[in-house]
């Protein structure tokens, strides 16, 4: 296992500002820079087609943004019109670093994410990033690309930040993907029951029956293979490149029925009777995505049956999604990619495999992440995370998981289960 490094989270949290610093026009007068902000704003009242956002303006005013239809309603307190500067030039990463300055608030962050998402399709590219900074990003972006040394050194960026800072906010098992509940807006069995609904809901899928092989694509800290090996006299393998994984999973399994490596699905072999992949595929990229069809097909033994969880972008958001790069790819996953389903949907049916019983469960993602950012913000005010995370690190992890939460709840990104079947030679 290597050793933790005691200064985790900073190459997160102090590499990227350097890199994406966004140009924004600082020579501009303030007269100047309200001008332009206005304007934006007025594109972004035009466009707003759901919901309404309110907003407190640097120079005293107060607008109220959309408002025509029923939808999210946010509040944001606008400090510095250079907020709307980085907006426009950096999109996302630079509303990020906006909001890490101190150049704009929110009391629900979350839902301003939500009312953006929601209105996603109309409103374009008025929130993404332009010009140079653009190319720039997705020139990186592409750097980051998951060939077998890139996948590692991505992986390791994001998971080996250390199974300790991941215990004190996961529930008990260490799952770390949607959980499934039986009401997404009430809650009310609890993180850890759900995350085991979940987990038993792929495990029906796969109907598994003693004496089979299962292989886990991306096996995390081994909360999947536990349920498995509980329910049925099964083999399992599981590969994942985190060493901390790795590590804690294979404390936690018994070692004559389940093996843990450290491997890229590139590089398995074998045949196994069933195959599970949860929240991995987004790890993978665009370009390798015909890889990963390609490994679960070569690997299920004839009539054999694959289940994939994965998370996906809006189809009609998708190119324009995929020609950049935005917070989530430049802060928190490196090298990632959200799904367009249709397109994973065709490789997947190229490939001769059946898409069956797709069920999608966004809202209930929304949930599992709110109720994360409420361990973590718990773990933070009781002392319990780890001191090598600084102030800065804590309030991009906060951010990241508004993020997704909006994102889920906007509607725009969903998570789904769906069953790959090989037909019988």
């Amino acid at each position: 296992m290597n050793a933790i490094n005691p200064r985790r989270g900073q190459h997160l949290t102090k590499a990227e500002r350097r890199r994406f610093r966004p140009p924004f026009p600082l020579p501009l007068t303030g007269a100047v820079l309200a001008r332009l902000g206005h304007r934006l704003l007025d594109r972004i009242d035009a466009r707003l087609e759901s919901g309404r956002l309110e907003a407190w303006l640097p120079d005293g005013t107060f607008r109220v943004l959309g408002g025509r239809e029923g939808g999210w309603v946010c509040e944001v307190r606008l400090r510095d019109w250079r907020a709307l500067a980085r907006l426009v030039s950096g999109g996302s990463v630079g509303w990020y670093r906006a909001w890490e300055l101190g150049e704009w608030s929110s009391p629900a962050p979350e839902r301003l994410f939500a009312l953006f998402m929601a209105n996603g399709r109309s409103l374009g590219g008025v929130a993404r990033s332009h010009g140079p900074l653009r190319w720039t990003m997705r020139a990186v972006h592409w750097l980051r690309r998951n060939s077998r040394t890139g996948a590692r050194r991505n992986i390791a960026a994001h998971y080996d930040l250390g199974n300790d800072f991941y215990r004190v906010w996961l529930d008990a098992a260490m799952n770390y993907s949607s959980a499934l509940f039986d009401d997404p807006e009430h809650p009310d069995e609890g993180l850890a029951a759900a995350q085991n609904a979940k987990n038993d809901a792929i495990l029906d899928r796969l109907g598994l029956k003693g004496g089979q092989r299962l292989l886990e694509i991306g096996c995390g800290w081994g909360a999947l293979a536990e349920r498995a090996l509980d329910r049925a006299d099964i083999d399992y393998d599981g590969i994942t490149l985190s060493h901390e994984q790795a590590a804690w999973a294979r404390t936690r399994l018994p070692r004559h029925r389940a093996a843990i490596y450290l491997r890229d699905y590139r590089d398995m072999r074998g045949q196994y009777d069933a195959i599970a992949s949860i929240e991995m595929v987004e790890a993978v990229g665009q370009r390798y995505w015909p890889d990963y069809v390609s490994a679960i097909h070569g690997l299920l033994k004839s009539g054999g049956r694959a289940v994939v969880q994965y998370i996906s972008i809006d189809d009609a958001l998708f190119d324009r999604y995929a020609h950049s790069a935005d917070f989530i790819q430049t802060y928190i996953f490196p090298g990632g990619m959200l799904i367009s389903e249709s397109r994973l949907r065709a490789l997947v049916e190229e490939a001769g495999l059946e898409w069956r019983d797709q069920r999608s469960f966004g809202q209930h993602y929304a949930t599992t992440l709110r109720l994360w950012r409420a361990r973590f913000d718990a773990a933070v005010d009781e002392g319990r995370l780890p001191r090598a995370f600084d102030e800065k690190f804590v309030k991009l992890w906060r951010y990241y998981l508004m993020y997704c939460e909006g994102g889920f709840m906007g509607g725009g990104i969903d998570v789904a289960q769906v069953t790959l079947v090989k037909p019988r030679a």
